[in-house]
């Protein structure tokens, strides 16, 4: 019997009957593959209604509620990010660039593990146990509970969680484990399905937590099939430059806690280190009176955070002016530029426009309009912002400013660092009244602002 054969999609894991050129759901072009379909077999189809594994319907009310257990990974940000800690049982899939210090972050982990007492398996396909050893030797303080295993045969890793049955497992990566059932390469849609597969199902039945390490493409989404994504039950980024000292750790999944918590990590000779302040870390060495630099607060998850904006406006030799934004929506700028020409009368069109968000975070959040607006101001007219004011709100269409969430927490923040002046929206003072220590400065419209700043 001939062998039938399907083709995928290596961005996203779309399947076909024939080859495309392009993808349908991801738009990604060439991305298709010819990899062999394999069939179930018999004993593993469903069974009918009279058979004793049949499934059995649970009522809501009927089914019990427990609070999770979690384990501390010895890193308290990566705890936060994580919803208190580590569910045992959990499968998690941490992605980010090369280089960017997953294997490190990891690697840590395991050596907290290890010296709290819990059985630990560092599982790698990259790597020999001797480079493992090299960089354990960096990070130093590990104990005899964690072990090593430099393997890539996908039924000799599962036979040896089995075995050893450790408390947690770290598989780096996933694109490099290979099983023997499937015909297609390593590190292919087929393989990495298979693989996750049997790591959800290693950790749901065996109770351990495994962390699994995934490439990411160009795009800055991890490698293969989408489905990936779905199977697991949190999905990490580590986001940064791999050249800069930072790193920002954010969960875009997470079945046990919230999504919106990010952790932020400072890479050092010995690994990566906490940042526990991280508004002091970001506005930390920023040049105070000089035109076009203004400090927001923004709310990353439940934690605000407070950053520099500058901006650098110019009169354009071209005719076509150049705007570059670094850290926010190229989109955000045009418009807010737009607005301050019509409703400022700023002859900012024949300008080149430069915005950066220092510290390197990434953020398209409304309540950074109202700075990125006054940094452009300042720069254009030469006329610095107090270097202890802050600034934050949304900038509508019509040049008005709108109300921001968690204002109260924005405010104290500031005033936590030393800040004496606070430009909120109008709408946003009513709830503010019962702060004293800073001076709260309603705006209502960007020519508040333009009047603040210009005198």
């Amino acid at each position: 019997m001939k062998n039938k054969s399907l083709y995928f999609c290596s961005e996203c894991g779309f399947e076909s009957a024939k080859w495309m050129g392009k993808c349908p759901a991801c738009g990604s072009w060439n991305t298709f593959s010819e990899e062999p379909v394999i069939k179930a077999s018999s004993d593993s189809r469903k069974k009918g209604p009279g058979s004793s594994n049949a499934a059995v319907p649970t009522p809501l009310s009927g089914v019990e509620v427990a609070e999770e257990a979690r384990i501390s990974s010895g890193i308290g940000e990566l705890d936060r990010v994580l919803g208190g800690g580590i569910v045992p049982g959990s499968l998690i899939l941490v992605g980010g660039d090369p280089g960017i210090g997953k294997s490190t972050l990891l690697l840590q982990v395991s050596r907290n593990l290890a010296n709290s007492g819990r059985k630990m398996l560092y599982v790698s396909g990259e790597e020999s146990m001797r480079q493992i050893r090299m960089r354990a030797d960096r990070l130093g303080g590990f104990s005899e509970e964690i072990f090593l295993l430099s393997e890539t045969d996908l039924e000799t890793v599962r036979e040896t969680i089995i075995k050893y049955h450790p408390e947690a497992v770290v598989i780096d990566s996933i694109q490099t484990m290979y099983s023997d059932d499937v015909s297609s390469g390593a590190g292919s849609v087929s393989q990495v399905r298979e693989a996750t597969n049997i790591f959800m199902q290693l950790a749901k039945k065996e109770g351990v937590a495994i962390f699994i390490v995934g490439h990411v493409t160009k795009e800055g989404v991890v490698a293969g099939p989408r489905v990936l994504e779905h199977m697991v039950d949190t999905v990490l980024y580590f986001e940064g430059d791999r050249h800069a000292q930072y790193r920002i750790l954010r969960a875009v999944k997470n079945r046990f806690g919230s999504t919106n918590e990010i952790g932020v990590f400072e890479m050092a000779g010995s690994g990566l280190s906490e940042v526990l302040n991280p508004s002091q870390y970001m506005i930390e060495g920023r040049q105070e009176d000089a035109p076009g630099s203004v400090v927001t607060c923004a709310i990353e998850g439940t934690r605000p955070i407070m950053l520099e904006v500058q901006a650098l406006v110019a009169y354009s030799n071209f005719q076509i002016p150049r705007r570059t934004a670094a850290g926010t929506d190229y989109n955000k700028i045009n418009i807010i530029m737009a607005v301050l020409e019509k409703r400022l009368g700023l002859k900012t069109g024949s300008c080149d426009a430069y915005i950066n968000l220092a510290g390197g975070m990434r953020l398209s959040e409304p309540a950074i309009d109202l700075a990125i607006a006054g940094a452009v101001i300042s720069s254009f007219s030469g006329k610095p912002v107090s270097p202890s004011a802050v600034l934050f709100g949304e900038v509508g269409l019509t040049g008005e400013v709108r109300a921001v969430n968690q204002a109260e927490s924005r405010v104290k923040e500031a005033q936590k660092l030393g800040f004496t002046e606070c430009l909120v929206p109008e709408a946003n003072t009513r709830n503010l009244k019962g702060i004293t220590g800073i001076k709260i400065i309603p705006v209502r419209s960007l020519r508040d602002l333009y009047s603040y700043i210009t005198g």
